[in-house]
């Protein structure tokens, strides 16, 4: 016990020092501004690195497919983080925890529950911003539409519309818009800026207004009056989502309720009696429970979601 809660204590404090190392960020961040890795990196400089170490680091883990992925995911979710700071803040969670708890309860079963718990929240947590963050900027976008379609009929060019959107609107709508019009004055191109915008937020809305404003500066048109016509129309479709996300709030609460309601009981139950409960971890025929329950729990929670879940 005494050696592996220090051994424990080390790998945490290693893993605390990795992540002082990797935290220091680059001024290099203005080349990621010029396009060539806007949607994975923050967008924000925040002081010179003067770790070499860091910096490679963090280059190899955004090279390999789930660093790039996990850098894309934070960039959504607008957590200034590099994927060396969040894997190093997570190992450094799963460590302290594992031991705090094996210290506490000595109990291996519910240490596994607590490592598998943080392992996964900081992913849960970054789903469950960049989820509210798209949800706030698709509610915005039809009052900046607006807001472009009466900047263009006043004289304004389309980017000077676009920096009365980063000034007026709200976060994460003014963020975003201030991002494209910054990437512009740094030498890309208003396509390019709009692409990077997209790949920062996964929104079919904003797909629609993207291709009319580049099918507009190829072949030309009236933009205020096709972009008043797409306003319109995400108009109706935010309000018509708005009705089904309360019409089906029952139903996503009952599958939610429905799923952990198994899982509560149960460590209520291993809490009251561990000698009775431990018979499904030592058993196998208690395996083949605990594998059929799981996958009962998990396929109705996503059948329930699915019913739920209507596209527009």
């Amino acid at each position: 016990m005494i050696w592996l809660a220090a051994a424990l204590v080390v790998i945490g404090l290693g893993a605390l020092v990795s992540g002082i190392i990797v935290s220091r960020r680059s001024s290099a961040l203005i080349e990621e501004r010029l396009g060539l890795a806007a949607e994975e990196a923050p967008t924000q400089v925040f002081g010179a690195r003067r770790s070499p170490l860091g910096d490679a680091l963090n280059r190899a883990l955004t090279s390999r497919g789930v660093g790039a992925d996990l850098a894309t995911q934070l960039a959504r979710a607008d957590l200034k983080f590099t994927v060396g700071e969040f894997m190093a803040a997570t190992v450094i969670l799963v460590v302290v925890a594992t031991g705090l708890t094996y210290l506490l309860s000595g109990d291996v079963v519910t240490t596994a529950v607590v490592c598998l718990l943080c392992f996964f929240a900081p992913r849960w947590y970054i789903s469950f911003v960049r989820s509210r963050r798209l949800r706030a900027f698709s509610d915005q976008l039809g009052d900046t539409i607006n807001l472009m379609v009466n900047s263009i009929r006043s004289g304004y060019s389309i980017l000077q519309a676009m920096e009365a959107v980063s000034r007026e609107m709200g976060p994460p709508m003014s963020v975003e818009f201030g991002r494209v019009v910054q990437e512009v004055q740094l030498g890309l191109t208003l396509e390019q800026a709009l692409n990077n915008l997209l790949r920062r937020i996964t929104s079919d809305d904003l797909d629609l207004m993207i291709t009319a404003i580049n099918v507009q500066r190829e072949v030309g048109g009236n933009l205020a009056e096709v972009l008043d016509t797409i306003s319109h129309t995400i108009r109706e479709r935010v309000r018509i989502k708005g009705d089904i996300r309360v019409l089906t709030a029952y139903g996503r609460g009952a599958g939610t309720l429905i799923s952990l309601v198994p899982i509560i009981l149960s460590a209520v139950v291993y809490l009251i009696s561990r000698e009775f409960m431990s018979l499904l971890f030592t058993h196998r025929c208690g395996w083949v429970m605990i594998g059929v329950a799981v996958l009962g729990i998990v396929s109705g929670y996503l059948i329930i979601h699915k019913i739920v879940d209507i596209e527009v």
